[in-house]
């Protein structure tokens, strides 16, 4: 056995709707350990969501135990848990969520301006250093506006990566793009896990999930499937096949 990154204990989540209650989660075990890939699959309300928000510190179960990192998470206030987010976790999500008036390196370096003890240059050279690792040093300076979907996912991702957080969530990470920036993306993600990385990626999307190295299907509130990939797909093998839709998106 490997690190524990995440270790969920019989965790529920119970929403109140009025007077109905809404079992969203109904018991979940769930360990991920340091440097895995995986998948977490499922339809429209199958709980996948309100896992990936327990498991980003976004929101607290009912019930059960949740560790990240060896730390319970359960008993923290809104305070603590803000600050778990920012040092140990960064988020890619489908909208991408950059600021839409400020460069791509300003939006890199905004989890930055939360830890008092970075002086500015230094978190310019760490949003620089990230945006060269998902390859956009080309295009520090511009604006959202002014990069392709694919180009302003690279962005979000370069923010997640920049304060080293040891788990990387990703919420339907590549459900505004085409098929083809969808696998370049994949790509970058795979060179992460190889890294080291260890990334819980949410899709509906089964070749999109091909690219993981683990699957977890949630149905019902529940865990129905759970298995280790044969095989996993290369994003960039899987490039090869495809026509080239843009040369800005080009890996």
């Amino acid at each position: 056995m490997g690190k524990k990154i995440i270790e969920v204990r019989q965790v529920r989540k119970d929403y109140h709707i009025g007077e109905v209650v809404v079992h969203a989660l109904r018991g979940i075990n769930l360990v991920i350990e340091e440097g895995e890939f995986v998948a977490i699959m499922g339809a429209s309300g199958s709980g996948k969501s309100t896992m990936l928000n327990i498991l980003g510190c976004l929101d607290t179960p009912t019930s059960g135990e949740y560790y990240l990192d060896g730390t319970s998470v359960a008993a923290m206030n809104r305070n603590q848990l803000a600050l778990l987010r920012n040092r140990k976790i960064g988020f890619v999500f489908q909208a991408y969520n950059l600021l839409p008036r400020t460069t791509a390196l300003e939006n890199v370096e905004l989890p930055l301006m939360y830890n008092a003890s970075l002086r500015s240059k230094e978190r310019k050279n760490m949003a620089i250093a990230a945006l060269e690792a998902v390859g956009l040093a080309d295009r520090m300076d511009h604006m959202p506006s002014q990069l392709s979907g694919g180009q302003q996912q690279r962005v979000a991702i370069a923010r997640a990566l920049v304060n080293n957080p040891i788990l990387i969530l990703a919420d339907e990470a590549t459900g505004n793009l085409d098929t083809r920036t969808s696998f370049e993306i994949m790509a970058l993600f795979q060179d992460l896990n190889r890294q080291g990385k260890t990334i819980v990626f949410v899709t509906h999307e089964p070749d999109i999930a091909n690219f993981t190295s683990r699957r977890v299907v949630f149905r019902d509130g529940l865990i129905r499937n759970e298995e280790k990939a044969a095989s996993v797909v290369d994003a960039r093998e899987a490039l090869k096949g495809l026509p080239v839709l843009n040369n800005n998106d080009l890996l």
